[in-house]
């Protein structure tokens, strides 16, 4: 097999380009194949935490991401019922002082067009659409992935960022559908003039009850107002584009205080999606084949780290690949081991803050004592660990 044959990256979205970028700006061929026919993300919302902000500064983007971000000027929660303030973080200067970076917003598709364009603008990344993996097989020195309509593409390695139901992932791990939480999130975006002022927020606020929470905050530069409305059901569906039931999430939140109702009637469409994860696994790599961003660990949005934990992914790698001159196993063991903690981590802590966020009774008064204990809050409710970030330079030293 040719010295020069490309990494093949299975997935387009955030993580898959990420990955592309950093690894064709080091000068490797990168070829992405994306199964959709066009390369895009689903319009949404997602909050981009210090950590994030320190992936953008070391991948040379800060100016561009600053270009299409929200900086909120802070993160609150209220109780859903009955609208009182449970805590009020201060943004913008406080996260600066705290962690060196900010705390964002960001709509996905303008997070993903950065990569996107980042991509199209480097000579030796290939971008390619209407290609679905089926299949791979590997030898000592390559891969031969196997595309939907029998076309066969050689490459020197295989990295899977085809999200939380990869093929790929079935034949590394072997662990099965994934796990089904039990909560179901409709989401809509609103124009700016659509939305009163009494309604309207520069916070990213969320307002938390038993089985249900609803946050919000501003995208685009305040053009746009995101709404996620989250609660217990027993509906599934693999996909994040599906019609929502109105009746369903009026029932669901009938007792919510009147500026929760009054958001809620905003929107006449809801866009739903099941909330699923997975365990968190040790080895997700085989030889000359690994897994990034969901396909390796998917987790549950309560913590915002899906797309920024798969931005990291992308720069461990690139750092891996560094240390080892190349060499393709090498490299994805050491990625691998710099990876799976941390990511099983906000796994794990993601679950612990959908039980925090949904509490009753005795949960939600330790929640309060939790969020107003003073030093707690200073810290974003004990996350620095993961707001601190990584060292990229100091990875494999």
């Amino acid at each position: 097999m040719a010295e020069k044959s490309p990494i093949i990256i299975s997935g387009g979205g955030i993580g898959g380009m990420a990955a592309a970028m950093v690894l064709a700006k080091d000068g490797h061929a990168v070829t992405v194949l994306e199964q959709a026919t066009e390369f895009g993300e689903i319009g949404a919302g997602i909050q981009l935490g210090p950590n994030i902000f320190k992936m953008f500064e070391y991948l040379g983007l800060t100016d561009v991401i600053n270009k299409v971000v929200f900086f909120p000027e802070g993160l609150g929660m209220n109780d859903v019922r009955t609208g009182e303030k449970v805590i009020r973080v201060p943004l913008g200067d406080v996260a600066r002082a705290v962690y060196g970076f900010p705390y964002g917003v960001i709509y996905r598709a303008d997070l993903h067009q950065v990569f996107l364009d980042a991509c199209r603008a480097l000579p030796n990344a290939t971008l390619r659409t209407n290609a679905r993996v089926e299949s791979y097989e590997q030898s000592a020195d390559g891969v031969r992935v196997h595309l939907a309509g029998g076309e066969v593409v050689e490459g020197q390695a295989l990295i899977a960022a085809d999200g939380m139901w990869s093929k790929i992932r079935e034949a590394v791990v072997g662990d099965g559908k994934p796990r089904v939480s039990g909560h179901i999130a409709y989401r809509a975006v609103l124009k700016r003039e659509d939305v009163s002022e009494h309604l309207w927020s520069n916070d990213v606020t969320l307002w938390g009850g038993e089985k249900t929470h609803l946050v919000h905050y501003p995208l685009r530069r305040g053009e746009l107002f995101n709404m996620v409305a989250v609660f217990h059901s027993n509906k599934y569906d693999e996909g994040w584009n599906t019609f929502g039931d109105t009746t369903e999430l009026n029932e669901r939140f009938a007792e919510a205080c009147p500026q929760v109702k009054e958001l809620l009637a905003k929107i006449e469409t809801w866009k739903m999606w099941v909330l699923c994860d997975r365990e968190p696994v040790k080895n997700w790599t085989d030889r000359r084949v690994t897994l990034l961003g969901d396909a390796a660990h998917p987790m549950l949005q309560y913590l915002a780290q899906g797309a920024g934990q798969a931005i990291e992914d992308a720069v461990v790698l690139r750092e891996a690949l560094r240390f080892t001159k190349g060499d393709i196993q090498d490299a994805f063991q050491k990625y691998q081991k710099a990876r799976y903690l941390r990511t099983g981590r906000v796994q794990l802590t993601a679950r612990f803050y959908g039980d925090i966020y949904h509490a009753s009774g005795v949960q939600r008064e330790l929640r309060n004592l939790m969020f107003q204990g003073g030093k707690e809050s200073a810290g974003f409710a004990g996350l620095k660990w993961m707001y601190d970030g990584i060292e990229p330079s100091k990875l494999f030293q």
